[in-house]
């Protein structure tokens, strides 16, 4: 069977299986093995059963295994631990309570320190939607408590979250550097400048929106002197030493990023311990989570390699990526028409699903299109986040309901969603018209 064909069938198949709520893991393994069989079935003409099967047996005897074996991919498990060693010890209360006391008499004041709270917690968890669980607890219930609108507080918190895969640690940076085969550290170093960039888009819009229409946000009569403000800093420092020190060690290569992040997780834990804020019950229930959290990632990921493994089988890659790289003078039309793609998948689908299931093609596409697969990685992220709040699905508003139960409605926290995505559209378009900006850090690590 021609290859081009099988794989559309397969990726109809694919898409198919999950508008059926299989679970991704499940789909895109189904399809792989399959796919895998029919090619080795068919390999030297005619339909070999006995050759499928030995054939199929041998790939899947080997390559998950050793993928899933990768020292590589551990820096995953061990940012989890340390989001939710974190978590557990009251990080995101300290992050929220710090911002609080600096910002709260500023116009929006609360929206704004949500925002930084959320960049604060984003710096030890590297998960969005962890990030707008955690702040949709504390934060919204506070901004409705003084009297904010509920679409400006729900949208500001669940905006926010998605600096959890901007700012590293990322989970979302590493799977594409483990997958695009691209240096883990420098996209990591990577997001720091668009997420300081969609950080403070942020806080411009919530500042003008507030000047323009004060009900949205009381003014609220700062009552903390500066002795408060500097001792609310010690609820913070904690990460902000965790953070500096893991993006150090990364940059200057002291260590690599499976290193910093096993080397977090335990700094975490020993600060927790330290200042009598995890317990035997905290450790294990983060350790559950983690296990939990780890287990679906590297299920979806073990599936995806399969996939992989049959898309690259299929030459379909190596013919997409010959397509681009004859195309002349159009290359940015491609580049905008794969933003729409991964901005329309976000509205519906899991972002490490969409990850792991389109990197096989998009990545060949995008290397022959001469662009820079570091700076592609980061704009990557930053377009999957935006598909998390985006409608109709928007993972992150979901995430942020179930949080804060029935206080504000769902139709509320998606229309308090435009103004900031009209912010990430901004960003987007900054980190598309200069490169150089997203590649400044990254480029300094190896001058």
């Amino acid at each position: 069977m021609d290859g081009s064909l099988l794989a559309l069938i397969a990726g109809v198949a694919v898409l198919v299986l999950l508008a059926m709520r299989v679970p991704i893991a499940f789909g895109l393994l189904a399809v792989g093995i399959i796919g895998l069989f029919v090619l080795g079935a068919s390999r030297f003409g005619g339909f070999n059963l006995d050759m499928g099967w030995r054939s199929t047996m041998s790939m899947l005897s080997r390559d998950p295994y050793s993928f899933v074996a990768s020292f590589t991919l551990m820096a995953i498990p061990m940012f989890l631990l340390m989001g939710n060693f974190a978590f557990r010890s009251g990080a995101t209360r300290d992050a929220y309570a710090t911002a609080r006391v600096w910002l709260s008499a500023l116009p929006g004041g609360l929206a704004l320190a949500s925002v930084a709270a959320c960049g604060l917690f984003a710096a030890i968890s590297g998960s969005s939607l962890a990030t707008a669980a955690a702040m949709g607890r504390i934060a919204v219930p506070e901004m409705l408590r003084a009297g904010y609108d509920k679409r400006l507080a729900s949208g500001a918190v669940a905006a926010g979250g998605t600096l959890g895969a901007l700012i590293p640690p990322s989970i979302l940076m590493v799977i594409f550097g483990i997958f695009a085969e691209q240096s883990i550290g420098q996209l990591l170093i990577g997001g720091i400048v668009p997420g300081i960039l969609t950080g403070l888009s942020y806080a411009v819009i919530i500042v003008v929106r507030v000047r323009m229409f004060p009900e949205l946000a009381p003014r609220i009569e700062s009552s903390f002197g500066w002795g408060e403000k500097v001792r609310a800093l010690g609820g913070t420092w904690q990460i902000l030493l965790i953070f500096s020190v893991i993006i150090a060690v990364i940059y200057t290569g002291v260590a690599t990023p499976t290193e910093a992040a096993a080397v977090g997780a335990f700094a975490v834990l020993v600060l927790g311990l330290m200042r009598r804020r995890l317990d035997r019950a905290g450790i294990w229930g983060a350790v559950r989570e983690t296990v939990t959290q780890t287990a679906m990632i590297f299920a979806i990921a073990i599936a995806s390699k399969v996939l992989v493994s049959f898309v690259a089988f299929t030459g379909v890659s190596a013919q997409l990526a010959a397509w681009a790289g004859d195309i002349e003078g159009r290359r940015i039309w491609v580049l905008l028409g794969i933003c729409a793609l991964y901005v329309l998948l976000g509205m519906f689908m899991d972002p490490i699903g969409i990850l792991l299931l389109t990197l096989p093609v998009v990545v060949p596409i995008v290397d022959a299109l001469g662009y820079n697969l570091i700076w592609f990685g980061i704009l990557l992220v930053k377009l999957l986040e935006v598909g998390m709040i985006t409608p109709p699905v928007g993972l992150n508003v979901f995430v942020l309901k179930a949080a804060v139960g029935d206080s504000v409605k769902l139709e509320d926290v998606f229309r308090g969603i435009g103004p900031f995505l009209l912010m990430d559209i901004v960003t987007i378009a900054i980190m598309i018209a200069l490169p150089g900006l997203i590649l400044w850090l990254p480029n300094l690590m190896y001058s």
